[in-house]
């Protein structure tokens, strides 16, 4: 299988389930249950596509503090190659309260800044397939450097609402774009819009409904979500949804069948607690 770089973040966090979310205002509730866990949308891509087989390099920015070496630890011990640039002010830190039908208010406790800026090696850069840059200042010099070298960049835009300008560096340099129906008034649009850009694929997750795909000259594809028995916890569905695609485009199968490797992938992390099922 073709090797992936993945730059972008990585957090320890702390999960609190809880039967709804809190209302705002003055209370006191009860938590279901809680525990700790690595985090963050780059660390749910490299451990869906360790569990698919795919070999990973991660390029992140962790403190020199227990959390970064927690997070190092999850990482390695499932087989990603992580490479740290140092955060001056300790690692990313979350805390997550997840609601019973699937919700979540995420409340960033530290946001990291690197000590320099992340840099790719060439050897790295050049014996990477696809290129993932996942949404953070400190993966703008990866995204930049797999540009001119003309890798393929696959980009997830999370809950992009269409105009965001945080957004749009990574929206203009992705050959392939993931992204939520949740902030889009019309997902087909923005999916014809990016192919008509000159994506390679468009890809529109939405939850429960399943996922939409376009590529160019191609109809409009479509695949449910896989049905679970129950859900122990939705964080990281859209990485692993996203990890799935990616395994089946590295296996040469079809658009299709990519979609639902993606919608396995997203259906067994949310019968796990981690970001990655078993």
């Amino acid at each position: 299988m073709q090797r992936v770089l993945i730059a972008g973040p990585v957090a320890w966090n702390l999960m609190i389930h809880l039967e709804s979310l809190p209302r705002p205002e003055p209370h006191m509730v009860i938590a279901e249950r809680h525990h700790e866990a690595v985090g963050g949308t780059s660390a749910g891509k490299a451990l869906n596509l360790r569990r698919l087989g795919v070999p990973v390099t991660l390029l992140t920015v962790v403190g020199e503090d227990s959390y970064g070496r927690r997070i190092v630890d999850v990482l390695s011990s499932a087989g990603v190659e992580v490479v740290v640039t140092p955060s001056g002010n300790g690692s990313e830190r979350h805390t997550n309260l997840m609601s019973g039908d699937g919700e979540r208010l995420s409340i960033f406790l530290n946001v990291p800044v690197p000590v320099r800026p992340v840099a790719v090696s060439p050897a790295a850069l050049d014996s990477a397939a696809v290129v993932v840059a996942d949404l953070a200042e400190h993966s703008l010099p990866v995204l930049r450097a797999a540009r001119a070298a003309g890798k393929q960049i696959w980009c997830d835009l999370h809950d992009y609402d269409g105009v965001s300008e945080f957004h749009r560096e990574f929206l203009d340099a992705a050959d392939c774009v993931f992204v939520s129906s949740g902030r889009l008034a019309d997902p087909e649009a923005f999916l014809a819009e990016r192919v008509a850009a000159g994506a390679r694929l468009a890809v529109c997750t939405m939850g429960a409904e399943g996922a939409l795909a376009l590529r160019p000259g191609a109809s409009l594809v479509r695949v449910p979500a896989e049905r679970v028995p129950a859900v122990v916890d939705t964080n990281g569905a859209g990485d692993a949804f996203f990890a799935g695609v990616l395994a089946g485009h590295l296996r040469g199968v079809s658009l299709e069948e990519s979609l639902r490797d993606g919608a396995r992938a997203a259906a067994a992390a949310v019968q796990s607690p981690g970001l990655a099922g078993s």
